[in-house]
């Protein structure tokens, strides 16, 4: 592996506080902390650093958290890594023979990607996680990588051209806050997207998942593909893919990945003109099935293909929740009617007779659901659903049902 840090100056700890790591790796950090004086010989700032790190990692990083000997940086860098899952959907849609990672914090990505080339290039300013990155990588089975102690848009300049380039832009001001808009991210995409087509064949970018979509392809001129990303029903990361020949007036092909725990799923693919042109039928009432379309798909938006692909009927323009009368397979979750009220006050008493706490969804309804499940005097939980919405003729219903 070649890098500018020299092995010697590599994070170590002694073999004293290595094994305190092994063996405290479940307690709780602070208490750990608080106890301090018991433990002299015991580097305690280091040894909490690394098992807060190894304690995120089970559950982000489960492969990492399995290899012995990986070094975590500090919580912030640990907070805005990807998920192990996030960065191998990644690594799904790109291979060739050179690729550069222009922002590779903690490595996750870049560990996941450089297994699809046959070279390498990680590039990161912080020193700290450059050492960590040359110490960790080996241990992952990268050896042949490179690891470069730079400053992205320096490195970016001088780098001859590779076949895929990737950046995840700090989305963090210069006081700390978060930010959302592509300009005000560092580096600024939007201003380097002609260089960075000059150097890459295609670059992924990686924005935040509170951007709208609409407003990156505004600010992008040659997007190919858009990716939504959701872990376990949350919306995770926005992937943009910029290409070469991409003009600004192509459909780029929009893809909804739904991922559960550590599995990938087949994603929903699609353009904004197929959207348009969908046939979308509208519900007479409530059938025998309710459908709610997954988080990166209600991100995304193609509301009336999936009532056009899947046969279903949409229950509102504005409600995004489909029905019908069988059981089909859908990109979001499912649920078994089991009764549709109105908001009249004994019939409502009626309906939510023995129901004491519920999961409340609102959908195109005029109030919040801490409101109305406050007006509902229902707890959060259990097992049966609640979805306040509005039905096609514009009656507001409240639809009672189980998973499916």
């Amino acid at each position: 592996m070649w890098c500018p840090i020299k092995r010697k100056d590599m994070i170590q700890f002694s073999s004293e506080t290595l094994q305190f790591i092994r063996e405290h790796r479940t307690d709780n950090v602070r208490d750990l902390a608080l106890r301090a004086s018991r433990y002299p010989g015991i580097d305690m700032q280091a040894a909490a650093e690394q098992i807060a790190g190894w304690q995120v990692a089970r559950k982000k990083l489960p492969g990492w958290a399995q290899t012995e000997g990986i070094v975590y940086p500090k919580h912030l860098s640990m907070e805005q890594c990807s998920s192990e899952i996030t960065a191998r959907y990644k690594a799904s849609l790109v291979r060739g023979y050179a690729f550069t990672d222009l922002t590779g914090g903690f490595g996750v990505d870049f560990v996941c990607m450089a297994r699809n080339f046959r070279e390498a290039d990680y590039v990161e300013r912080q020193e700290a996680l450059c050492e960590q990155a040359v110490h960790n990588f080996p241990l992952l089975g990268l050896e042949d990588v490179r690891v470069h102690c730079a400053d992205a848009v320096d490195y970016l300049k001088a780098m001859e051209p590779v076949d895929c380039l990737f950046l995840d832009p700090a989305r963090r001001d210069s006081h700390g806050g978060k930010t959302v808009k592509i300009a005000d991210c560092e580096p600024d995409v939007s201003a380097l997207e002609p260089l960075l087509l000059e150097k890459g064949k295609r670059v992924m970018v990686k924005l935040s998942p509170m951007l709208d979509i609409f407003s990156a392809l505004r600010e992008l001129k040659h997007v190919r593909e858009v990716h939504v990303v959701a872990v376990n029903n949350e919306c995770k990361e926005l992937l943009i893919m910029l290409e070469k020949g991409t003009e600004a007036c192509s459909d780029p092909v929009v893809c909804c990945e739904q991922a559960v725990d550590n599995f990938l799923s087949e994603p929903f693919r699609f353009t904004y003109p197929e959207e348009k042109k969908a046939d979308c039928p509208l519900a007479v009432s409530v059938e025998e099935y309710l459908y709610e379309p997954g988080a990166s798909l209600m991100k995304a938006g193609p509301f009336r293909l999936l009532a056009e692909r899947y046969g279903l009927r949409k229950l509102h323009p504005d409600s995004h929740l489909y029905t019908s009368g069988r059981l089909v397979d859908f990109p979001g979750r499912r649920f078994r009617v089991t009764g549709v009220s109105g908001f009249g006050k004994k019939e409502l008493k009626a309906f939510l007779h023995g129901v004491d706490k519920a999961n409340l969804t609102v959908r195109n309804f005029p109030a919040a659901v801490a409101d109305l499940r406050k007006r509902l005097k229902l707890r959060e939980g259990g097992d049966v659903y609640l979805f306040a919405t509005t039905l096609g003729n514009n009656e507001k219903v409240i639809v009672k049902g189980m998973k499916a």
